[in-house]
C-alpha cells in the first residue's frame, strides 16, 4: 500500500507489514499511513484478523526521536506533550477498539512504542530472541502511548514496574513467563506460528469474537456489568445462522 507499511488481506487475515527503515520509528507519516490502512479496512468486510508484523529486523523502535527533539523548544509544554503522546495512544486506541481481532508479531526488538503497539493488539507471538521493553525512563521520560496503562492491565503493577521503573528490556521467552505476550517461540518458527495463530482466529465466527471483545474489555470497567453483557451478546449470537450452523455441525460430529 505504500514504502512505510503493506497490506495484504487473503483468507479473512489482513496482514500490515512496517516497512520503514530503519527500525519502523513512528512519524507523522507512520502514523497517517497506518490510519489511511485501518480507513481502508472500516470499509470492506473480507478480513476479522488484523495481523501486524514487520519486514525489517526489528518490530519497531518506537518513537522517532529525532521528530520528538523538535519539541524541547516549543513555548507550551502541555501541548507539545500532547503533540508526541496523543498520535501514539490514539492509534493504538483505535486498533484495540477494532471489532476484529489484532494479533502482533514480534520478530525483533519491539521497544518503547514499539511494544506499546504490541500491547494495543489482543493477541502477541514473540521471538524467544526478541527484545522486549519501555526505556523510556532512561531518556527522562515515559512510556506516554498507553504504556503504563496497557502493561500494568495485562501483566500486573508488579511486572508494569519492574520494566518500566527498572526500564529493563526482556527477551521473548522472559516476555512470556511475565506475561508480556501470550506465546513465544524459536525465531525460526515464528513466522509459521503467527499464521498459524492468525488462520486459527479467522476461522471463528466473527461476531463471537466481536462479543468476546467487548466482554473482556467490561472485566476492567467497575462501573459496568460484564456478566450482563455476556447474556446479552449470547442472545444476539443464538439469533445467527452462523452460530446456529456451528453449533448443529459440532453435534453432528459428536454423534458419529
Amino acid at each position: 500500500m505504500s514504502e512505510l507499511i503493506g497490506l495484504v488481506v487473503e483468507e479473512r487475515i489482513a496482514t500490515v507489514t512496517l516497512a520503514r527503515a530503519p527500525v519502523n520509528a513512528f512519524n507523522a507519516d507512520m502514523f497517517k499511513t497506518f490510519h489511511g490502512i485501518l480507513d481502508g479496512l472500516a470499509a470492506r468486510s473480507d478480513w476479522s484478523v488484523l495481523h501486524i508484523r514487520s519486514g525489517l529486523k526489528v518490530f519497531s523502535g518506537g518513537a522517532d526521536l529525532a521528530e520528538i527533539s523538535t519539541r524541547f523548544s516549543a513555548p507550551d509544554k502541555m501541548d507539545a506533550a500532547a503533540k508526541v503522546t496523543r498520535p501514539f495512544q490514539e492509534l493504538f486506541q483505535r486498533i484495540s477498539d477494532l471489532p476484529q481481532v489484532s494479533l502482533a508479531e514480534i520478530n525483533g526488538a519491539a521497544m518503547g512504542g514499539g511494544y506499546e503497539l504490541a500491547l494495543g493488539c489482543d493477541l502477541r507471538i514473540a521471538a524467544n530472541e526478541a527484545k522486549l521493553g519501555l526505556p523510556e525512563a532512561g531518556l527522562g521520560l515515559l512510556p506516554g502511548g498507553g504504556g503504563t496503562q496497557r502493561l500494568t492491565w495485562i501483566a500486573g503493577p508488579a511486572v508494569a514496574a519492574r520494566i518500566i521503573l527498572a526500564a529493563e528490556a526482556v527477551d521473548g521467552k522472559t516476555a512470556r513467563e511475565l506475561g508480556m505476550v501470550q506465546w513465544a517461540v524459536p525465531r525460526v518458527d515464528l513466522e509459521a506460528e503467527a499464521k498459524k495463530l492468525a488462520s486459527r482466529v479467522a476461522a471463528l465466527h466473527p461476531l463471537s469474537l466481536a462479543a468476546c471483545k467487548v466482554c473482556i474489555r467490561l472485566a476492567r470497567d467497575p462501573e459496568r456489568n460484564g456478566f450482563a453483557s455476556e447474556t446479552e451478546w449470547t442472545g444476539r449470537l443464538l439469533a445467527t445462522e452462523e452460530t446456529q450452523r456451528r453449533v448443529a455441525d459440532f453435534l453432528a460430529g459428536a454423534r458419529r
